[in-house]
């Protein structure tokens, strides 16, 4: 995948994978890509940041920029907790996709049960999707059990997702494969800071906060214990007001626009010529 996050006012650098796991998991093809690994260039996906704008999103209640952030953040995380009963004061962490294995929602339930008994109900979760019935089933029972701290909506629905994005203070993405990802980047265009498991493009497009100019949560496995201590990270920095503030802006400022991408493919054309 790419080598650097492109931002507006620098380049914030980015551990290459090298094409990394397509040498390890390519059922039967390993050794080929790992032969060719001088042919192969990744390039990231690309998202519509008209679309993709808080400034204007019209599914979006409150708009808002990269200069008025918090209080943009703050109107619409209201709203979203006074609709599915959360504690406006708590860091809310918001999973939006599908609920299938590659997705790790298998571990979801379970994690984030473990989280909230650990934590003391340290932070609100709003879980969004649909899939598998049985973690359908299981994250909706956790709504019985944590009322005001927790709540699903099972389904599809895009104005969800986009208020989900305004409002959320972080995105859980635990996925088991990402080939690169496009919700963590819809996530920093929108101020949230992106919790995703270390594969895959979201090691290609998440710089961990523990690393210098790191903006995101990183973790190595899906799994409870991994995803649990990332949730716990989430809850500190979220009480460091002056780095939750600097990673949102860090987060705002990086450009995952087709207008990046295209010249990046248009790069490689001119290469093979």
């Amino acid at each position: 995948m790419a080598t650097a996050v492109k931002c507006a006012d620098k380049v914030t650098t980015v551990s290459p994978t090298y094409m990394h796991e397509l040498k390890l998991h390519s059922n039967g093809l390993e050794s080929l890509f790992e032969y060719e690994q001088g042919k192969c260039t990744g390039i990231l996906n690309g998202i519509d940041n008209e679309v993709w704008n808080p400034a204007s999103d019209p599914m979006a209640p409150f708009h808002y920029n990269i200069h008025d952030v918090l209080e943009g953040k703050r109107k619409n995380k209201q709203l979203l907790c006074d609709r599915y009963h959360l504690n406006m004061d708590k860091p809310l962490i918001v999973f939006i996709g599908r609920l299938v294995g590659e997705k790790a929602a298998d571990v979801l339930p379970g994690a984030i049960q473990h989280a909230l008994d650990k934590t003391n109900c340290g932070a609100n979760f709003l879980m969004i999707g649909a899939g598998d019935t049985s973690v359908e089933s299981a994250l909706n029972y956790l709504v019985q059990l944590y009322p005001g701290e927790y709540n699903t909506f099972i389904g599809y629905d895009e104005k969800v997702g986009h208020e989900a994005y305004a409002a959320a203070d972080f995105l859980l993405m635990p996925s088991r494969v990402e080939p690169c990802g496009l919700n963590q980047m819809y996530a920093m265009r929108y101020g949230t800071i992106p919790m995703v498991r270390d594969t895959g493009g979201l090691h290609d497009t998440v710089v961990d906060m523990g690393e210098p100019d790191g903006f995101g949560i990183r973790f190595l496995h899906a799994t409870e214990e991994d995803i649990v201590y990332a949730i716990e990270r989430a809850i500190t920095v979220y009480k460091n007001k002056a780095r939750m503030k600097e990673m949102i802006t860090q987060c705002m400022r990086i450009d995952h626009s087709w207008d990046v991408v295209v010249k990046e493919y248009k790069n490689v054309y001119e290469s093979i010529v």
